[in-house]
């Protein structure tokens, strides 16, 4: 077999055009003999490299990546999400949200209890209506209070990560 063919038959055997023969001619992706002459041999072993090179990414300084690597790392992403999903499922993991949202319903309930008071101690220990209302801003006062504990020095939540809307909280 004749190792050395035109642009057009070089073209077929590639699946480009004969055009395209010029341009790969250029830039080193075939081996060009003379005017339209080309190794066929040495021209798919060219265009087959650089097709290597192109499939495995690494075309370009810009262009590096390491498919290896983003595979591992989306495989680890996956199984991560599947053991989040197993163990929110065995009930080991809750969601942050409904979390919060049942501690909001138990300190909604709490100040409603400690609003009332006034009214009960009022009523049975016959308190004057400024001694009621002494007593209702004293309440008041300490559930300001507590409602903003960063301002407290000997604890609360000064520092600690928010909550993350939908985020799963362990479970022991």
């Amino acid at each position: 077999m004749n190792d050395t063919v035109g642009a057009g038959e070089l073209a077929g055997w590639l699946g480009v055009s004969s055009q395209a023969i010029a341009a790969f001619a250029n830039d080193g992706k075939v081996v060009r003999l003379s005017r339209g002459k080309y190794d066929l041999k040495a021209s798919v072993h060219a265009y087959t490299s650089h097709l290597r090179e192109v499939a495995a990414a690494r075309g370009g300084a810009n262009q590096i990546l390491d498919l290896t690597q983003e595979r591992a790392r989306l495989a680890r992403e996956q199984a991560d999400g599947q053991e989040l999903k197993n163990r929110q499922s065995r009930k080991e993991l809750v969601l942050a949200a409904d979390v919060e949202r049942e501690w909001s319903d138990i300190l909604r309930k709490v100040r409603a209890g400690i609003l009332a008071v006034t009214s009960r101690v009022r009523a049975a220990a016959g308190l004057t209506a400024a001694q009621a209302v002494e007593l209702d801003a004293e309440l008041r006062r300490a559930l300001t209070d507590l409602g903003n504990d960063s301002h407290d020095e000997t604890g609360g939540a000064e520092g600690a990560d928010p909550a993350i809307e939908g985020a799963p909280i362990g479970m022991d």
